[in-house]
């Protein structure tokens, strides 16, 4: 099937080339143009049917492709190749699932320290333990970075005690003030003999300079760009970006969250103005979860085999806190859609409360669901958005999810003191998740992604402030004002709704 669309592909392309070099050929050639893009949409048709997608997704590309053939050609060329999904990832799969069974399988929980955690939550954690193929770990200290400053004050701070090695996967990298800042604390560790390597996605990091990444490479550091592209239109890995944000230090301190590498996550772009983020600081136990999960993904790009006890054997923490640490990756590679059923199993799980942060709020209709029953059942669910767009289709696509929402008694707030880009889910108070993924189908079905799950510890109680805090910088959106709001905006709001599946 591959090799037919690629056929498809150039036979398209050298009739347009035709088309536009022989004119006196106009007649004929604007006739085949014609008939090869009705059988060229036809075909994709065909194709998206046999993949069994869902059945809104499934009817978004037929209406695409029948309302704008031309435009829903390339559009499905660029991102809505996913039959391929599983077999180009397939032996990744196979690969990590036998080294996390290796070194995570055998690793126990305290028995008595799981069941503290409520027996309606058992579920969670045996999915959970499923997924991530490792326990629950009571070995572990975690602390809540909040914002742009103290994450990235803490993130140097640690870089500078680097001994060993450095880990660092990214999706965006940019060369401004803080990239340049990192840049010299890497070229110095890696001169000093530390080990350091770097993943960065070739998209999402597509605008960083190539004299930024040669600096790093001519210091000894290795930059390693994670799935390039060169032929978006016949390489459908364009649409699986690694989204992943990570920080190894000597296999004992690890970092991960919600900000890139970057000046406006300081609040310095004039546009977004204040940035309100969250990263988390990790030690002990779970770190060695990211720590594969990150020799994995270099192992990809690289073919390089890492796992040595230099790399992960993590220093253990003697925790006299309660609670359970949690790392869980999630992907394109994966025969579950791990973040989303963790996600829904979360929501499902709650007795009292769901507070859900999020930039982008484009859920699937299985979370949608869950969040409006567990409204409709008298459990407070509240949803933190941001009121100012960064990217309008997903803004206004989030927006028409409202009214329903709103309806069956969900509170939305609008976060207006500046971009909201924290991606927090606290159920009842006790478990929270805090990572990579956002609340949207592509974080669900097309990225790289990578959460942390807590469970009744000291950083859950810290979201659950931040959050409360977050509150009074934000305004409850009324559902009778909403419903007046203009007639264009709705328009625009169920055309993006329309595209969802597709975002």
């Amino acid at each position: 099937m591959r090799n037919t669309l690629r056929v498809l592909i150039f036979i398209f392309f050298l009739s347009v080339f035709l088309f536009f070099t022989k004119d006196h050929w106009e007649g004929r050639f604007l006739g085949s143009l014609s008939l090869l893009t009705t059988c060229s949409v036809i075909f994709i048709a065909f194709v998206i049917s046999l993949e069994n997608r869902r059945p809104a997704q499934t009817l978004t590309w037929l209406v695409v492709l029948g309302s704008f053939p031309l435009v829903g050609f390339f559009f499905y060329l660029m991102f809505g190749r996913n039959y391929r999904k599983h077999r180009l990832f397939k032996k990744k799969a196979m690969l990590d699932e036998q080294m996390f069974l290796k070194f995570e399988g055998q690793r126990d929980a305290s028995i008595e320290s799981v069941h503290e955690m409520g027996e309606h939550q058992q579920p969670l954690l045996r999915l959970a333990h499923r997924f991530g193929k490792s326990p629950v770990s009571v070995a572990t200290e975690t602390k809540v970075l909040t914002n742009g400053e103290e994450t990235f004050s803490a993130i140097f701070e640690e870089l500078q005690k680097a001994v060993h090695h450095i880990h660092l996967e990214y999706y965006i990298v940019r060369h401004d003030e803080v990239g340049q800042q990192l840049k010299e604390i890497l070229i110095e560790k890696a001169k000093k003999g530390v080990h350091v390597r770097f993943l960065y996605d070739a998209v999402g990091s597509w605008k960083l300079s190539k004299t930024y990444i040669q600096e790093l490479r001519d210091a000894g550091v290795e930059m390693v760009p994670f799935s390039p592209v060169t032929l978006p239109f016949l390489n459908n890995k364009i649409n699986f970006r690694n989204h992943r944000k990570i920080i190894v230090i000597d296999g004992t301190i690890g970092f991960v969250g919600g900000l890139n590498i970057g000046d406006e996550y300081l609040g310095k772009n004039e546009y977004f103005g204040f940035w309100r983020d969250t990263h988390l600081w990790i030690r002990g136990e779970a770190v060695r979860t990211l720590q594969l999960i990150f020799l994995q993904d270099w192992y990809y790009m690289t073919g390089e085999t890492l796992l040595t006890l230099n790399y992960l054997s993590p220093t253990l923490i003697s925790n006299s806190e309660k609670g359970g640490v949690q790392l869980i990756a999630g992907g394109p590679d994966q025969e579950w859609e791990v973040i989303k059923h963790l996600f829904f199993a979360m929501i499902t799980s709650a007795k009292k409360s769901i507070w859900i942060a999020s930039p982008y709020f484009v859920p699937d209709e299985d979370i949608f669901t869950a969040l409006k029953v567990a409204a409709l059942s008298g459990i407070d669910v509240r949803i933190l958005a941001p009121k100012r767009p960064d990217k309008k289709i997903v803004f206004y696509a989030s927006r028409s999810y409202f009214p329903e929402l709103l309806e069956a008694g969900v509170k939305i707030y609008e976060y207006h003191k500046g971009f909201l880009h924290s991606k927090v889910i606290i159920v009842d108070g006790e478990l929270a998740s805090i990572g990579t993924a956002n609340m949207d189908m592509r974080s669900f079905h097309l990225n790289f992604e990578v959460n942390a799950f807590l469970y009744h510890t000291e950083s859950t109680k810290k979201l659950v402030d931040d959050f409360l805090h977050d509150l009074t910088d934000s305004n409850l959106i009324d559902y009778e004002m909403f419903k007046q709001r203009p007639f264009p905006v709705r328009v625009v709001e169920s055309i993006s709704r329309l595209l969802s599946p597709l975002l």
